[in-house]
């Protein structure tokens, strides 16, 4: 079983279906590592050392131990009721939401929605942002009017791995990212990351 395969398996059961193992989080998303351990390990091995490793190399830092490594937790993506105690801050102007062409009708009509999620996911900058809509099919940049939405009372977290959140984005606050990045740069030439700082919708991680 290869890690990838492992780490997505352990995001599924500490952001979706921990029950799925036969293991239980807490409020706060937080489980037990013996208990993790013990219910991966009924389809596949896994030791603490390796769940370490996971845990330490992850890309995209989805998961957290605490201090005593007794625990462990998802740290943003959640479908189940859990609060991971985020920090709430003052946005950036601008955010960003990366997805697929094919939804931009969907987005266009109802903003940006969480779904089976409990938040929407943004990026802080473009590249990454065109990162996550390009494994949802061909990519798309949305710019959120963030500093918009705070004033108009709107709340937005960041999680431990730099995730900015918040619970939906009206489509009143989004515009296409036209001129960010160049997605098919000609041979030789460099994408142009240049974000449209003027601004006037459904998935993401």
């Amino acid at each position: 079983m290869r890690k990838t395969d492992t780490s997505r398996y352990i995001a599924y059961l500490l952001r979706h279906r921990p029950d799925a193992a036969g293991i239980t989080l807490d409020e706060h998303g937080w489980a037990k590592v013996e208990d993790l351990l013990a219910g991966v390990n009924r389809t596949r091995s896994l030791t603490m050392e390796e769940l370490e490793k996971i845990v330490r190399t992850d890309g995209k830092q989805r998961y957290s131990f605490s201090p005593d490594k007794t625990r462990i937790r998802a740290n943003q993506g959640h479908s189940v009721q859990v609060d991971v105690e985020m920090t709430e801050v003052v946005p950036p102007t601008i955010l960003y939401h990366g997805t697929a062409t094919r939804f931009c009708d969907s987005i266009d009509s109802m903003g940006l929605i969480p779904g089976s999620r409990l938040y929407v996911h943004l990026s802080g900058d473009p590249e990454t942002a065109v990162k996550v809509g390009k494994r949802h099919g061909k990519p798309l940049v949305y710019l959120v009017d963030a500093g918009r939405m705070a004033m108009d009372g709107f709340r937005f977290f960041r999680s431990e791995n730099g995730v900015y959140l918040t619970k939906a984005v009206p489509p009143e606050y989004l515009s296409r990212d036209t001129n960010g990045p160049d997605l098919n740069p000609k041979e030789g030439q460099k994408p142009d990351t240049h974000g449209n700082p003027a601004l006037s919708k459904n998935e993401q991680e």
